[in-house]
């Protein structure tokens, strides 16, 4: 079963929810919807649920209009945030209760419900209540109902943001393999570009309401369409950087380096250049010289041209075995990822590189025009 979204819109109280959303999903599909909060992810979902009913547009299931078919009439299964189960119910009856509602044999319920639950680890627990369950257990048991039915459409509305970290990944690497064999749509909506890098699959990014793009998780990570879409998709959000191209120089801050190979198809004029935190990296004492010299250029072991610049730390925010390192650069505030542990005091003067081939380069309107090639030989780190 395939389902469509064909020019979707929805207005509440004269406020735009979704605008002219157009998405296909493909039968056995995992789909990953990204967006800040608000950006319009769980309207969405209920779109393609019935809960709500659009103001313009279509939703179409296999080429068929289910636009005005309400939610009981439609094969769909949704999983919330929170743990929503039947406390008075225990969990065999819990992830039971869609099936007996559809009247399906007895016989039959009983093998569904011991199998969903075998496949997601809550098998002996099945005479145990919600109450007497964790976090995880009680998610697991949401997570069961939703899959026992054996939906056309498993909608996932952050699931996991609640439970702890280790609990988190287990579920999303079970969740990788519980579709692989499926023909289930499943529809996942996150705020965390990590978390939609991890399930892989589709990932369509929400913004304001619009779809701004839609594509591999990959794809889409490595080649975002514009400035939003690559602010989007990364955290910390990727650093934007003012560039002027005149004859064979960038000017980049107060700087200027000569260009490199990779942009001579440029013509002269302005751009914006998109620098990942983790391709930021921090130039060792003895090989920057004085720190807090002029914006300017070196080379890496390929011959490439680098742009370094000196920067002062703002502030250094140690992470278990990673720095997320603040830094100023003129007017401009930037926020580099480096491994491991680096103490550094704010106000520390510091030169930072990046190659020119790990930027993204957009025009003027924020439209990408060249993203990064293949990795680079490493450059040195404090």
């Amino acid at each position: 079963m395939s389902l469509q979204l064909d020019g979707v819109t929805l207005t509440m109280h004269g406020e735009t929810y979704i605008d002219n959303a157009c998405l296909t999903l493909e039968p056995g599909s995992f789909n990953v919807l990204l967006g800040h909060t608000l950006a319009g992810k769980t309207t969405l979902m209920r779109l393609m649920a019935g809960l709500d009913r659009p103001d313009r547009g279509r939703i179409l299931v296999d080429g068929r209009d289910v636009t005005g078919e309400p939610v009981r009439r439609r094969n769909i299964s949704m999983v919330y945030q929170q743990f929503i189960n039947y406390p008075t119910l225990t969990v065999f009856d819990n992830i039971a209760s869609p099936l007996r509602q559809a009247r399906v044999a007895r016989r039959e319920v009983t093998r569904r419900v011991e199998e969903t639950a075998a496949m997601l680890g809550i098998d002996n627990l099945l005479d145990r209540y919600p109450q007497a369950l964790s976090g995880g257990q009680q998610q697991r048991t949401a997570m069961a109902r939703a899959l026992v039915k054996d939906a056309d459409v498993i909608l996932f509305d952050e699931p996991l943001v609640n439970l702890d970290y280790k609990l988190r990944e287990a579920l999303r690497h079970e969740m990788r393999k519980l579709f692989a064999s499926r023909h289930t749509i499943a529809v996942y909506a996150t705020t965390e570009p990590a978390e939609a890098l991890a399930l892989g699959g589709t990932t369509t990014l929400l913004h304001e309401g619009r779809i701004i793009q839609s594509g591999s998780s990959d794809q889409v990570y490595r080649a975002p369409c514009n400035r939003e879409a690559a602010r989007l998709y990364g955290e910390p959000p990727i650093n934007l950087v003012a560039m002027r191209r005149r004859g064979q120089e960038c000017h980049i801050g107060k700087g200027a380096l000569p260009v490199p190979s990779v942009w001579q198809t440029l013509p002269d004029g302005d751009y914006s250049l998109g620098v990942r935190p983790h391709h930021l990296l921090s130039v060792p004492a003895a090989e920057a010289g004085s720190p807090g010299r002029q914006s300017g250029s070196a080379v890496d072991s390929a011959g490439e041209v680098v742009w370094r610049f000196p920067a002062y730390v703002r502030v250094a925010e140690i992470s278990g075995s990673e720095t997320f390192l603040h830094i100023g650069h003129g007017d401009l505030e930037m926020v580099a990822h480096l491994e491991g542990i680096h103490e550094l005091d704010v106000d520390q003067a510091l030169t930072m590189q990046v190659a020119c081939r790990r930027l993204f380069v957009f025009d003027a309107e924020g439209n990408l025009l060249l993203s990064p090639s293949a990795p680079q030989p490493s450059l040195s780190r404090v």
